[in-house]
């Protein structure tokens, strides 16, 4: 193995099945056009719910991405999952065949795992007899069936493992790929990650905490409102974002094309509070410093920062700190935007569908909006690029993902220049 942290890591393939799109095309012309992705929830009964309202994958039928056999083993978030990566391996041109598997690894992040197994086994328990358990409760519920079953639907014999730190988990599943090819341990990871947790538990276990929004059940499209000073939580969302990860060599001797590269990638904890962040944003500003030192870049560097922008009262002022703290006077000229405005927020999977619309945005020239932001609150105070996307050139593109448990994650995508 080639022990090399310098590496070049670029990205050659993308996949994704969320709210505005069940793939890369849909889901890019919904940001591009401002679309929201949330509304009543019809995955669970919420008669009984607070929170009415989600970001929901629609249309969506399992048997028609796969095997039917195949869909009725794995939980809806690894369905997700094993959709998302196959349009991303065959977006990179790794169809079977064409590559050494043993050399191709999967490395994928999910926050919560297969809640509505969980849910069905329990009822069955209640009230048949722990006897009648359904025998693929474990396989299917626990969070390394995500890509364990990716790597067997496309033979991927390389690393494999699953990343947990909540909202987090797709950031930190993406910067650990890069390290393992950094590593020599692979030449190419299938990462990203996926959630699908809209169930009876999920949502009330977010309700009796405050974090999602009740406010907006009536007109679900306006839910979510990241600094927006009338905002009331998030609105909880689902889906995967797979991007196939490569280093340049091999990318180039393939004649894969790039769409960007990785440019770095910073992780801290904030060890303050297992759901609040720091009043201070101490720790997202600490991350974001050392993706720049891990880019080799100053502030002055960024062109655009995709926030966590969970639209809580809580996360929004607390992130515009933290981005002022570490960005200093450059945190004014940056433009900011949060897609949870129009993807909902997709727990395990947010980051990495984040990053494929910074990859996007740089391949375009295109700056998407904060849809929702009718008058910011006044300590919001930066350029969140409210209600209308922007057309003009990205060069440098940063995602940021925070995560209960005080997981700041935070990666800076470039422009591929050879």
């Amino acid at each position: 193995m080639e022990y090399n942290l310098k590496k070049r890591i670029v990205i050659t393939g993308l996949g994704t099945i969320n709210s505005l799109g069940n793939n890369i095309e849909e889901f890019w012309a919904g940001i591009k056009t401002e679309k929201c992705g949330v509304g009543p929830i019809t995955r669970t009964d919420s008669t009984n719910l607070a929170t009415k309202i989600a970001a929901e994958v629609k249309n969506f039928i399992a048997s028609e991405h796969m095997d039917s056999k195949d869909a009725r083993k794995m939980a809806l978030c690894t369905q997700f999952a094993v959709i998302a990566a196959g349009e991303a391996l065959k977006d990179a041109g790794l169809t079977e065949g064409t590559f050494n598997p043993e050399r191709v690894g999967t490395i994928l992040g999910n926050g919560i795992g297969g809640f509505e197994v969980t849910e069905a086994s329990h009822k069955v328990i209640f009230e048949k007899g722990p006897h009648r358990t359904p025998p693929l409760t474990i396989p299917k519920l626990i969070s390394n069936e995500i890509p364990g079953n990716v790597a067997i639907t496309y033979g991927l014999k390389g690393p494999c493992w699953v990343v947990t730190t909540a909202c987090a988990s797709s950031t930190d599943a993406i910067g650990n790929a890069v390290m393992t090819i950094q590593t020599g341990r692979a030449d190419a990871i299938v990462t990203g990650g996926s959630e699908a947790s809209l169930t009876q538990l999920g949502i009330a276990g977010f309700n009796v905490i405050g974090a999602l929004s009740t406010k907006y059940n009536d007109c679900p499209e306006k839910a979510s409102r990241p600094f927006d000073k009338d905002r009331d939580g998030f609105v909880i969302g689902e889906g995967a974002g797979c991007l196939v990860l490569e280093e340049l060599e091999h990318a180039k001797a393939r004649g894969a094309k790039i769409y960007a590269e990785i440019a770095g990638y910073g992780n801290t904890c904030d060890a303050y509070h297992l759901t609040a962040p720091n009043p201070e944003g101490e720790g997202a500003a600490r991350a974001i410093k050392l993706a720049l030192e891990d880019a080799g870049m100053k502030p002055e560097n960024i062109d655009y920062v995709n926030a966590h922008g969970t639209s809580t009262p809580t996360n929004d002022p607390i992130e515009t700190k933290s981005i002022k703290t570490a960005l200093g006077d450059h945190a004014y000229k940056v433009k900011i935007s949060s897609t949870k405005s129009m993807t909902g927020h997709c727990i395990g999977a947010a980051g990495a569908i984040e990053a494929i619309i910074c990859t996007l945005g740089i391949r375009d020239g295109f700056y998407p909006a904060t849809i929702n932001l009718d008058e910011a609150d006044p300590a919001c105070d930066l350029d969140y690029v409210p209600n209308k996307g922007i057309e003009a050139e990205m060069n440098v593109a940063m995602t940021n993902s925070l995560g209960f448990g005080g997981h700041n994650s935070i990666l800076i995508i470039k422009k591929y220049k050879d």
